[in-house]
């Protein structure tokens, strides 16, 4: 009686998380661009050796091995002025500051890109699937995408700011 108890509870568990990373896909956006759109770019030719020379230790974590800085630690989570957030990897022009909102998470959050800025793919690196975002031209990567953003689109660009410059108007 006790195995069938630990199978229902292991059951209705995977279940749950599977239900769970069914629902948190994002779909891509209208018009958005894959990452195969710069493939034949100079920034997709520099070795990992340039990357490192070029970026700071943490944007270099951030944007070619995928980690996630700590939450409040960027200044670009309270930058409020009028201008464009740009990859800190090659200087592609990613979110405009009319799109910029206070999530409350402690990461500078977008509700939109701009057009053929990002390219998305499905991480599962834990337990459920998420859906994240890199920079079009040079692949760094940028953040996680979520369904819990403000309107018009309701989607939550969550980025890393390390892997942001700004650049005001």
């Amino acid at each position: 009686m006790t195995h069938h108890r630990f199978s229902r509870r292991l059951f209705l568990l995977s279940t749950a998380v599977t239900a769970l990373a069914a629902c948190s896909g994002v779909a891509t956006q209208a018009g958005a661009v894959t990452p195969s759109d710069y493939s034949d770019d100079e920034w997709r030719a520099l070795s990992d050796a340039d990357w490192k020379a070029r970026l700071s230790p943490a944007a270099y974590a951030v944007l070619r091995q995928e980690d996630t800085e700590r939450a409040f630690t960027s200044p670009l989570n309270a930058e409020k002025r009028v201008g464009v957030f740009h990859c800190a990897g090659c200087d592609l022009a990613l979110f405009s500051s009319d799109n910029k909102f206070d999530s409350g998470t402690g990461w500078p959050s977008f509700w939109d890109v701009l057009p053929g800025a990002v390219g998305t793919k499905i991480d599962k690196k834990l337990f459920y699937a998420r859906t994240e975002y890199h920079c079009a031209r040079c692949l760094g990567h940028q953040g996680h995408v979520f369904e819990d953003g403000p309107a018009p689109t309701g989607l939550r660009y969550c980025n890393n700011g390390v892997a942001l410059t700004f650049k005001p108007a």
